[in-house]
This record gives C-alpha cells, structure tokens and sequence, in this order.
C-alpha cells in the first residue's frame, strides 16, 4: 500500500530552519555546515538514465521475453514458491539485469561525492542493480533494503555461492545449483537451487534495514530519489525525518507526504536533472561532470545524454498533443460562449430601454469587454519559463525541441510523469523495475 498524499504545505507559510524552499537555499544550508549527516533514498529513478529495463512496459524486451515462458503473471518471476518451483525465468531475466551490464548515472555520482566529502550519513536504496557499489559509495555507507545481485546463496542450506560461478551461470541463463557436498548432519550433496540476495515475494527484508532505520531520525537533511514510495516499508522512511529537517524530493512527481512540511523542497523532473542543479547550486558541477565522466567513459556519457533527449523528446510530443486537445476543448467552450452572449444579445434588444441607447450602454456595453491572457498564452510563457531553466541547469540537453508545444499545466505533466514507461522499474516516473525490486515485489 503506497501512502496517500498530504496537503501541499501553503506557500504563505515560511520556512523553519531554510531562507526559502529552494534548491539555492538546500545548497546554503550544506555549504554552511549545519547538513553534516545527510540521508538518501532512491529507488528506480536513479537507474532510469542507466538504461534499466522497465519490468512491466510490453516496450522494454523484458516483457516480451517473460510473456513468452508462460508465467501466471510478470511478477511471479520474483515469487519465491514459484522460483522454487521453476527458477529458469529468472534467470532469463537475470541475464539482462545482472551487475556489469550497466553504469552509474550522475545521480550515483552526486552520492558518492557526499560521501567523498563525508556528509552522507547513511544511503537506503530499494534498487538491485549494485550501481551504488559501482559508483564507488561505500558498502557501509550503503542499505539495499530489497537486496541485490552482490551476493548469492542456496535456498535450502544457505551456502553461500561463488561469484565467479554465479557470472558464468548468469550469462548463459543458466539455474546454479548449490556444490554442497555431504556433511555430518546431512549426508546427501544439497543440489538446491541458487538464488542473488534479492529480496522476493514472501521474504523478510534483511536485517540491516531495522537495524540502520534510526540513522534517520538522526538526519539534518533528506534527500529523496527517484522512488514512487509505494512499498513499505521503506515508504515509510521519510516520515522518520524530524521535524524542521529539511527533506528535498527529486522525481517526475509527487509522492508520499513530500512537499507537505514548512522546509521540504519539491524538485521535479527527472533526477539527473535536478541533480544537476543542485550541484550547479553548490558549486560542485565540474567536480560532478568529470567523476561521472571518467567513471563511465565519453562513449556511455553521450548514451545517457542522448537518451535524455529522447525522453525530453517523447514528453514534449505528448504535452503537444495534449496541448492541441485543450485549444481544442478551449476552442469549443468560447463557440459555446459566444452563441450564449448572441442569445442574451438578441433577447436584451427585445426587452433593453431607450436610455441604454442613447447613452451607449445597455446591450452595447456588454460587448466592451477587455481580453484577458488567454489559457494557451499563459502556458506558453509557463513552459518557455521552464524550458530556459531546463537549458540552464544542463546545457547538454536540448530541453525544447523546435515547434514543441508547451506544459499546458500541472494536471498535464503529472499525467505525463504518471505514464512514463521509465520511471517507474525508472520513477523517475515510478512504476516499477527490476532496477527497484521492491517496489515491485515486496
């Protein structure tokens, strides 16, 4: 059960401990040392520029190979009795999701920075995709609340497996079995089935996750990524922030209680995005550029980017066509209108006094009305607005394409977000992925 949205905290309601609710303010309360125990929670959204499959989009190619092994549904891949029972689609799956076959994004970069400069206090991920480990975070630093591919084990005697073993069965979408061999209490080899450290259906999440979930009321700043907060428990994490902690939300949308308290900052769009401005706010932006860079090289740098502007590319091609639906609708109700004011016209003329007439008003007056901003105007000036912080925050990105319309409005853009195939197994954008296992599992 995901949590139900809080009201949106008033804008005539200032501010506990930040200037304004702002990414420039977030960056003055780290730059001025009071944030020295910073908390992070992602999900899918992180991994979206990756290029992490979505678990459920019939588009990915993960779907269409599941559809083809006959599966009572897509998630019983991650139901531990049917593993049990038939382990082969997962590790047909597992081939394409397994570590080494992605790389970090800016957003795991931004993290590792935190930790480089000791400020993350303490890194809570639902993803499995180990991009956190790759993006060089400290293992200690880091709560895989779902688990992950890093480590793997026999589902009958818990022996662990070998990774090298484990790599090699993986990439032939082969199902390991466990080399136990005969012991004093059990006398037969084991042969059980070998399954990573990811948290399926049925399945406690580890230990370590109670254990650490303290470090948060322990927060002076709450970074929340890329997640929908839809699983608990971990969607229940950010309401352990205390109160007057500042808590920043980077997503496609909306979610949980974020944006309901006096100093929490709502950044939305895609995470990279706002990562980029946030750094860009610190100063930290070369520094960000250049460690994601050569961690993952020049060739996967131009593939993320380019695959940023396809999904710029793709919303702007649905926010036109909204936008072509509402001049439409718009279209319709000034006809609907103006043969209303006809009909009053008509009828005022009929029934209007001899003073109206000679002194130029009555009928004649209710033609003198002065325009307003039309609806289509102001939310051209409203995405124009937006398009230029966009350009600012990552020149990299062409955020308006040539002849692209405009966000008609917030309705528009969270139903946008909403349908997002990547955000979700992406958030951003959240539905699902098998980049955030527990979001679609536990």
């Amino acid at each position: 059960m995901g949590q139900e949205h809080s009201a949106t905290v008033s804008d005539d309601t200032p501010p506990e401990t930040l200037r304004e609710r702002s990414l420039a303010a977030i960056a003055e309360h780290i730059k001025s040392g009071k944030a020295r125990r910073i908390v992070v929670m992602t999900g899918a959204g992180i991994s979206t520029a990756a290029g992490i499959p979505d678990f459920r989009s019939p588009e990915t190619g993960l779907y269409a190979n599941l559809a083809k092994l006959n599966l009572p549904r897509p998630e019983s891949v991650f139901d531990l009795p049917f593993f049990r029972h038939n382990p082969k689609p997962f590790y047909v799956l597992a081939k394409d999701l397994y570590p080494g076959n992605f790389y970090p994004t800016v957003s795991h970069v931004f993290i590792s920075l935190l930790a480089k400069k000791c400020l993350l206090h303490q890194l809570f991920t639902q993803n499995i995709d180990c991009l956190e480990r790759a993006a060089g975070i400290p293992s200690e630093l880091i709560v895989e609340a779902h688990g992950s591919f890093a480590t793997q084990r026999c589902i009958e005697c818990k022996t662990p497996f070998p990774d090298d073993l484990m790599r090699e069965h993986v990439s032939r979408a082969e199902v390991p079995r466990c080399m136990r061999g005969p012991t004093e209490l059990d006398p037969t080899h084991c042969e059980g089935f070998v399954k990573p450290d990811i948290v399926f259906f049925h399945e406690a999440l580890p230990s370590l996750f109670h254990d650490r979930m303290d470090l948060v009321d322990n927060a002076d700043l709450a970074l929340v990524m890329g997640t929908s907060l839809q699983v608990h428990p971990f969607a229940g994490l950010p309401e352990y922030v205390k109160k007057g902690v500042p808590r920043v939300l980077f997503n496609m949308e909306r979610v949980g209680s974020l944006g309901s308290l006096a100093d929490d900052v709502l950044e939305l769009g895609d995470c990279d995005t706002g990562v980029r401005k946030l750094a860009d706010e610190l100063g930290w932006r070369e520094e960000l550029e250049a460690e994601w860079r050569k961690l993952v090289g020049e060739e996967e740098a131009q593939r993320q980017l380019s695959g940023m502007r396809k999904r710029v590319g793709k919303l702007q091609d649905e926010v036109s066509r909204l936008a072509d639906e509402v001049d439409e609708v718009l279209r319709l109700g000034e006809e609907v209108a103006a043969n209303e004011v006809g009909c009053s016209t008509q009828t005022t003329r009929v029934a209007g006094s001899s003073d109206d007439a000679e002194d130029g008003r009555g009928i004649r007056s209710h033609g003198d009305v002065t325009p307003a901003e039309s609806p289509q105007e102001a939310a051209k000036e409203k995405g124009r607005e937006e398009a230029e912080k966009a350009r600012e925050a990552n020149p990299d990105v062409d955020a308006t394409a040539s002849g692209a319309r405009p966000p008609v409005g917030a309705d528009a853009q969270s139903s946008l977000r909403h349908g997002d195939a990547t955000e979700p197994v992406s958030g951003e954008q959240d539905t699902d992925t098998p980049g955030a296992t527990a979001e679609a599992r536990n």
